[in-house]
């Protein structure tokens, strides 16, 4: 007996090989046995046959054999005797060892052992510790089986009982039950064929309960919930037998039970077993009943039921519904065009023949064989539902009634395997497969499948964004995890993946190509948008500044990874250290080429992040010593290829792309251009690949181009901060000699344009760096002086050179100007050399502009100069056709003009930045290759540089500004609208750049040229409208249109044009002969009085709103040093983080909003506000006179804004204090604008229901109003008239609510005249008042004397009005409405005050000329008396009964 192994478990006989044992014997001693082998591999099944024949030969007892595991029971009976009933132990198959845990536990920690002692009985304990399932669930008791027979199994000479074979049953039968395999399927078919041989007679039918043969042989049965149209009870019903119950019991009870129910549905009706049957239905689990259908309806009838049988009377009464359910079912059971009938695999279809010798493969198994046929084809459905995207090797979308064949690797055995490709689902799960081929191929389809998304291959094809949706299942996580593999292909995978997320190629192309354009080195950071919510004061907020920005940077590292990366995709990579995991690559495992190349592409879109990324590069570990060392090399070792060899490593070799991300780091800040260029001794690589040419670089030859314009381009960063000076002088003589080789581009022949552009950009770059030179020996004059002070202000020491260092630069540039702009003729060459020539004009402008500065400057010398290269070069040019041509194209390639183009790819995502022009740009676009742009900013820049100089040039320089292109575009650049993101504000601020030189060059010469004054009028509109667009980083441009332009009188002709009287003319002939009601706030002064007052207030009101924008100082004063080339002040190229515009949308209002928050802020501090300062006043009137202003002569610019906004802007000015608005030009001012606002066009667009920024809900506005008017109003008719705008009939009904309850003291001192009302009296009657709460307030105000007609005239006419339409409207309402009206028109008639009684019921229709301000009856119409008649009845007077009458 074997014990011990597996306590509770039966083992049955086994073939074991055992070796040399003693075999204890009845008489206690051993004997010796020699044991058979154990198989070895490679023996056959002949060698088998032979060890089991030897076996049975020897006549030795097997290994194991089957005992009694429960022999406790025997041994506690009388004796120990053998039970004489001996029952086996119940086996559970399918259960666990052990029994399940209720309560979920971490699993116990195992012990060394127990303490035992001697005494004990191994067995019994063994017993005791038993664990398995039978041991908890011993005391089933079996079914009494006394009265089955009994069948001996029948005696063999094999050593083992056959072993069944599936193949050698028929696969007829088919069970009734759900999915089971194959091998239990022929069993169960075996058993029923063996007990229908036994009992033959079984097979008849049985009239009395209608079971075939088949089903009582059958040993269980699943009773199916018939279908809709099947009645219970009928043959197509299966029924269970019962034959387990027991002996004779079970098909007795089954069949009485059978019996009740046939005659309890003959006596039910139709209807009562349909509600029977839908009853049942809906106490079933709907899930339960579909899949009981489904099971039915795919299995097809067994032969033994084809036959109908006899069914009863009331099966025959349903006989006609039973053949129409037979034919649904049918139908539903029979293969369609979607769903093909599975049909049984056949030899021709399995790509297998057997051979001999292949043990137990005589017979194929087909069902097991079926995966190896060919796929089925991929079926067409025509379906509006979402399919599955699926994806090729290359990323490509495949089509889903594509077939494509399967030789292309395209088909597995995931989730529809007849559809060629993978899902991004089963590219996740590949990428973490432990084959590293298949982790491979998942990233490089991902990475490809990326890069196609980013261009727009997928937007006409997908419902949703690609990279969203792979962003959101987690795609930063898994190239994380995958870059943390030690597989070297796996790694090279990832970084391809994570490249084509985070790398635009193309944004790098065109920030490159804008490089040398007019301050096209600066960016803005390629950085989401932070939106937070400011609680604080300002004022605590610049106390708690230090530790406000502790708290944010102690929130933002308790983030968790996919927070952040939720929200920033990079900074979520810089918070998992993936700039760490990229070092060890580099450093340590030293991939291939392309694998370094693209890290470095990653890495150089990190640092234009933000500064805080180039910060965290720089600060990580040998990060920038491996690439500096590595990449940057200034000697390297030559190697030789052959033609067409590839570099195997490019370690200790120099590339452009370190270079580039060394100079992108630089751009972050002069603190880290310093470092890069003193630690990382950067200086000696600038100067290692500037002083050589390129194409003597032992390097390839496009390679060692681009490194030599990188450097180039690191040299001119760093100059932008006035460092890298000593390195101009220690390479002079190489910048001279490449200075001497630009006129010779120009006439450079038109083979290798690929070298020539090279050539073309390097001297570009070349003259960006010598720009930047000047700039700083411009300011070094200044900086000597300071410096020499003896100022106990820390001094900025001077740079290490003067202006006699680039004195000598100027006739080599000017002479290439003059070459370049002959060759304006010839587009092929114009188009090549335009952008170099807008570089040299940039120098040129930059010159004169520090010329003027220096102390060896001899005007009339310097000014002749200018004069003669104006009147021989600048001057012709303006007035060439081919000039003129493009300004025509500005409106084609201007992003204002086209806000389409500045929409944002179908693929752009708030997490990742990007500028959109991974699809390519078209040529129509302000960067493209066509673009007139550069070049004309540059002359912009030129023309005001020398008008600025040269104070007698300025007129001949205006001529620029006669073009009617340029009129045209500028008219055109007001109306577009674009919207606001990184594309956008990138392309837009070379745009402000080039009207912002328009308009500064219009204000120079809008006093002394006649053609430009006609055309002020649009340069100031075009002024105002920039002003609202201008983003951060153009501060200083801000400053300029506010100070110089936006309030010149020079250019707002009209205030000198007799303005103010035509506007007094308007008003008196709109007066006489519209008669609008607006007019009637406007008493004296007249509007054209306080026109002229605003216009000769200019200059004030200029003061007042530079005061309310000192914020700004500090912007200011950064911005002005980057455009006005003081490089020693200059502390970052990078733009500020891209919020959106500088200036919000009511500016205009700006001074009365921070006034009305200072004021509020004061109060909520405790202190009394009782009056304002004198320059507070100033301030408010200067505002509303500057509003009152534009809203008449640039009514446009204000369109924008919406006019609930205006009013809302305009409520401050009673908000604030106690008497602010009694002021007497502040209250003139108010009733002026008033009179604008309520124009009948500008009220219709009135919308007090839409959000307004800056304020969460009008309501709680106008309850503000109300308190403050209750307050300190003293019955104001202005203010009075701004309170009752929002009680027209067609707002919120919440307003008149407010007026009518919680506020009704208002109805006192609210005396608008009704001649004084601005609008007309039916916006407050029309249409008829529907509420019946507000209602009754009318009517209870009236009744009680609240409100009165001397009081509050407006509304007492409002209130009647709506009261006698309610009384008098005899619609069909429901019965509390109708209650109401009859109660209200008894209260009426029964009134005391016999005028309210009057005018309730003899009112005719709103007249505002009215005294009382509508018409009335003399007598009550018929009408109205024929319904007073019929609601009053008996209390009406004799003489009001129509009898009397």
């Amino acid at each position: 007996m074997v014990e011990g192994l597996l306590p509770g478990r039966k083992l049955s006989g086994c073939w074991c090989g055992l070796q040399e044992e003693a075999v204890k014997s009845e008489k206690g001693h051993h004997k010796p046995r020699k044991m058979l082998c154990r198989p070895k591999p490679g023996e056959s099944e002949d060698d088998l046959l032979l060890f089991q024949q030897q076996f049975l030969a020897a006549g030795t007892s097997p290994a194991a054999k089957v005992v009694n595991k429960r022999k406790v029971e025997l041994e506690n009976t009388d004796g120990g005797q053998a039970n004489t009933d001996p029952r086996d132990t119940v086996t559970l198959e399918g259960l666990p060892d052990c029994p399940p845990s209720l309560m979920p536990t971490p699993p116990k920690k195992s012990k060394a052992g127990k303490v035992r002692f001697q005494g004990d009985d191994g067995e019994e304990q063994m017993d005791l510790q038993d664990r398995h399932i039978t041991a908890v669930l011993s005391k089933i008791i079996e079914r009494d089986t006394r009265a089955t027979p009994i069948s001996l199994p029948v005696s063999t000479g094999l050593a083992f009982p056959k072993v069944f074979h599936r193949s050698e049953v028929l696969s007829e039968v088919k069970l009734a039950s759900g999915k089971k395999s194959i091998f239990a399927q022929k069993l169960a078919a075996k058993k029923a064929a063996e007990e229908n041989r036994a009992v033959p007679s079984v097979c008849t039918a049985s009239p009395s309960t209608g079971v075939t043969g088949e089903q009582r042989s059958t040993p269980s049965r699943v009773t199916e919930i018939p279908e809709k149209g099947h009645s219970p009870g009928t043959g197509d019903g299966r029924q269970i037998s019962g034959e387990r119950l027991g002996g004779e019991i079970g098909p007795q009870e089954a069949r009485k039970i059978h019996e009740e129910n046939v005659v309890r549905l003959q006596a039910m009706s139709k209807k009562e077993i349909e509600e029977e049957r839908d009853n049942l239905l809906a106490r079933l689990d709907p899930n339960l009943v579909a899949f009981l259908k489904s099971r039915k309806s795919g299995k097809s009838c067994s032969k033994g039921t084809k036959d109908e049988l006899e069914t009863s009377g009331a099966e025959k009464r349903h006989e006609d519904k039973q053949r129409q359910s037979r034919s649904d079912t049918g139908s539903q059971a029979s293969p369609t065009k979607d769903e093909p009938m599975e049909q049984k695999p056949t030899e021709a279809d399995i790509p297998l023949k057997p051979e001999k010798g292949w043990v137990n493969m005589d017979d194929l198994e087909y069902e097991k064989l079926e995966w190896m046929k060919d796929l089925p084809k991929p079926r067409r459905r025509k379906t509006n539902k979402e399919m599955q995207a699926r994806f090729s090797f290359h990323g490509d979308l495949i089509p889903p009634d594509v077939d494509l064949p399967t030789h292309l690797g395209l088909h597995h055995h995931g989730e529809q395997q007849e559809q060629a490709g993978y899902s991004l689902q089963e590219l996740f799960h590949l990428a973490r497969s432990q084959i590293i081929q298949q982790r491979t191929l998942a990233l490089q389809m991902l990475a490809r499948i990326v890069q196609k998304a980013k261009a727009g291959d997928f937007s006409s094809s997908l419902k949703y964004s690609v990279l969203r949706m792979l962003l959101d299942a987690g795609f930063l996580f898994l190239l994380r995890f995958s870059l943390d593999d030690s597989i070297e292909n796996v790694i090279a995978a990832c970084v391809q993946a994570l490249k084509a997320l985070l790398v635009s190629p193309s944004d790098e192309e065109y920030l490159d190509r804008t490089f040398s354009w007019y301050l096209g080195a600066s960016v803005f950071p390629l950085r989401p948008n932070e939106v937070e919510e400011e609680d604080e004061d300002e004022e605590d907020a610049e106390e708690q500044q230090p530790e406000a920005k502790e708290k944010t940077k102690t929130m933002e590292d308790r983030k968790a990874d996919p927070d952040v990366a939720r929200a920033d995709a990079v900074k979520g990579l810089l918070k998992m250290k993936l700039l760490h995991r990229l070092r060890y690559i580099l450093e340590v495992v030293r991939p291939v080429p392309s694998v370094i190349l693209d890290i470095l592409t990653i890495l150089t879109r990190i640092a234009r992040h933000s500064s805080e990324a180039c910060n965290q590069i720089l600060g990580c570990p040998r990060l920038l010593e491996t690439i500096v060392s590595e990449f940057i090399p200034s000697t390297w070792k030559i190697q030789t290829l052959s033609v067409g060899e590839l570099m195997t490593s490019i370690y200790g070799v120099p590339i452009a792309a370190a270079m580039k991300l060394i100079r992108v780091l630089a751009s972050a800040g002069r603190n880290m251009s310093a470092i890069l260029l003193n630690k990382y001794n950067m200086k000696a690589r600038i100067g290692r690949f500037v002083s050589e040419d390129p194409s003597d670089l032992p390097l390839e030859r496009q390679e060692a181009f681009v490194l030599s314009i990188e450097a180039l381009r690191l040299w001119a960063i760093a100059a932008n901060y006035g460092q890298t000076c000593d390195l101009y002088k220690d390479f002079y003589p190489a910048l001279m000699k490449m200075l001497q080789t630009l006129p010779s581009l120009i006439a450079q022949p038109k083979g290798e344009d690929l070298l020539h552009s090279f050539y073309l950009q390097r001297a570009e770059v070349l003259v960006c760096l010598l720009i930047n030179i000047t700039n700083s020996a411009g300011s070094a004059v200044e900086l000597q002086a300071h410096f020499n002070s003896r100022d106990q202000v820390e001094q900025i020491p001077p740079p290490p050179l003067d202006w006699s260092h680039v004195a000598g630069i100027k006739p080599f540039l000017e002479g290439s100007v003059k070459r370049c702009l002959k060759e304006i003729s010839c587009p092929v060459a114009w188009s090549k050399s335009r952008q170099l020539t807008a570089t040299y004009i940039i120098y040129l402008g930059t010159y004169y502009s520090k010329l003027t500065q220096q102390p060896s400057y001899r005007p009339v010398e310097y000014l002749e100069e200018l004069e003669q290269f104006c009147s021989e070069t600048l001057f012709p040019f303006l007035i060439l056709p081919a000039f003129e041509n493009m300004f025509e194209d500005l409106r084609s390639h201007s992003a204002l003009c086209n806000p389409r183009s500045c929409s944002p790819g179908p693929e752009i995502i708030h997490s990742l930045v990007s500028l959109g022009f991974a699809g390519g740009d078209p040529p129509l676009s302000l960067v493209g290759p066509k673009s007139p742009f550069a070049f004309l900013t540059a002359l912009l820049y030129l023309l005001n540089t020398i008008s600025s100089v040269h104070k007698g040039l300025a007129e001949k320089c205006s001529t620029i500004l006669y073009s009617k292109g340029l009129r045209d575009y500028l008219v055109h650049s007001c109306k577009g609208t674009p919207p606001i993101n990184h594309r956008s504000a990138w392309l837009l601020r070379h745009e402000f750049h080039f009207q912002h030189f328009v308009l500064q060059l219009a204000s120079k010469t809008v006093a002394i040229s006649p053609q430009v004054t006609r055309q002020a009028p649009l340069y100031h509109y075009v002024t105002m409208s920039l002003l609202s667009q201008l983003l951060p980083g153009n501060e200083h441009l801000a400053h300029v249109l506010l100070s110089k332009l936006a309030f010149n009188q020079d250019l707002i002709p009209e205030g000198k044009s007799g303005g103010p009287e035509a506007e007094d003319l308007s008003y008196i002939l709109q007066l006489g002969a519209d008669r609008d009601t607006s007019m009637k706030v406007h008493s004296n002064p007249t509007r054209g009085t306080l026109l002229a007052a605003a216009f000769k207030q200019l200059p004030t009101i200029r003061a007042h709103y530079l005061v309310h924008f000192a914020h700004l100082q500090s912007a200011i004063l950064w911005s002005q040093a980057f455009y006005t080339g003081q490089n020693h002040l200059v502390q970052s190229v990078l733009l500020p983080e891209m919020t959106g515009p500088l200036l919000p949308a009511d500016w205009t209002f700006l001074p009365l909003i921070n006034l009305y928050d200072q004021v509020n802020r004061e109060e909520m501090k405790g202190k009394m506000v009782d009056s304002l300062p004198a320059n507070f006043v100033e301030m408010v009137t200067s505002s509303l006179q500057w509003a009152l202003l534009l809203e008449t002569w640039r009514g446009e610019l204000l369109q924008g804004l919406p006019l609930a906004a205006k009013l809302a802007r305009l409520a401050c000015v009673f908000l604030t204090g106690s008497n602010l608005f009694l002021e007497p030009g502040i209250h003139d001012n108010l009733t002026a604008l008033l009179s604008i606002y309520c124009q009948q066009k500008k009220m219709n667009t009135l919308d007090l229901n839409t959000t307004l920024p800056g304020l969460t809900s009008f309501h709680d506005l106008y309850i503000s109003l109300l308190e403050q008017f209750e307050s300190v109003s003293f019955g104001n008719q202005l203010f009075g008239c701004f309170l009752l705008l929002p009680l027209q009939r067609k707002f919120n009904i919440q307003l008149r609510k407010a007026v009518f309850g919680e506020h009704v003291s208002v109805l006192r001192t609210l005396g608008v005249q009704l001649k004084q009302l601005p609008i007309p009296l039916e916006n407050y009657t029309h249409p008829a008042e529907t509420s019946l709460n507000l209602l009754r307030q009318y009517f209870k105000t009236l009744v009680t004397g609240t409100l009165r007609l001397s009081w509050c005239p407006v509304l007492y006419a409002v209130a009647v009005a709506h009261i006698n339409s309610f009384i008098f409207s005899q619609e069909a309402v429901n019965e509390e409405f109708n209650a109401a009206r009859r109660s209200m028109l008894r209260k009426s008639y029964l009134l005391t005050d016999e005028v309210l009684r009057r005018h309730l019921l003899h009112f005719k229709l709103p007249n505002q000329e009215s005294p009382c301000g509508f018409d009335m009856y003399e007598e009550l119409p018929p009408m109205r008396r024929r319904w007073i008649q019929k609601v009053l009845g008996d209390l009406l007077n004799p003489e009001m009964r129509p009898e009397a009458k």
